[in-house]
């Protein structure tokens, strides 16, 4: 259950970024993937398209209709803020992160890494104690 405070943020979100309710094709389609016979049998997905940015969501997280109305909303404040100010949202920020983290390293980079390990690895053969010679 979506509270009145939420729900009066995000129209106030809305109204500040200029989506209008009636800019909005809103449609409730039948849901689909796992979440057996509930799931199939109820309209509670919900499709929202701003017409004009074309902007589409689909949101079926939740098994409740209002509950999808409202995070696909968010959804669509998100998308548009991020299209229209050039601000990354933190789903784009992660998905960069671990892109960024697969990437294969640079012949430069990797040579460098390998002789700065190699640097600290004679270091720390030179803490140990010397040998005895008996």
């Amino acid at each position: 259950m979506i509270t009145k405070e939420k729900m009066d943020d995000l129209q106030k979100r809305m109204e500040s970024l200029g989506i209008h309710e009636n800019d909005l094709i809103e449609k409730f389609i039948l849901g689909s993937g796992r979440g057996g016979q509930n799931l199939q049998k109820t309209s509670s997905c919900v499709y929202l398209k701003h017409i004009p940015t074309g902007i589409e969501i689909k949101c079926q997280q939740d098994r409740s209709r209002e509950v999808n109305r409202y995070l696909a909303r968010r959804e669509l404040c998100d998308r548009y803020e991020s299209q229209i100010h050039k601000v990354k949202t933190e789903k784009q920020q992660q998905i960069e992160k671990i892109r960024r983290q697969k990437r294969r390293r640079s012949r430069r980079s990797k040579e460098k890494m390998l002789t700065q390990k190699k640097h600290h690895g004679e270091k720390k053969h030179l803490r140990q104690s010397p040998k005895s010679f008996e």
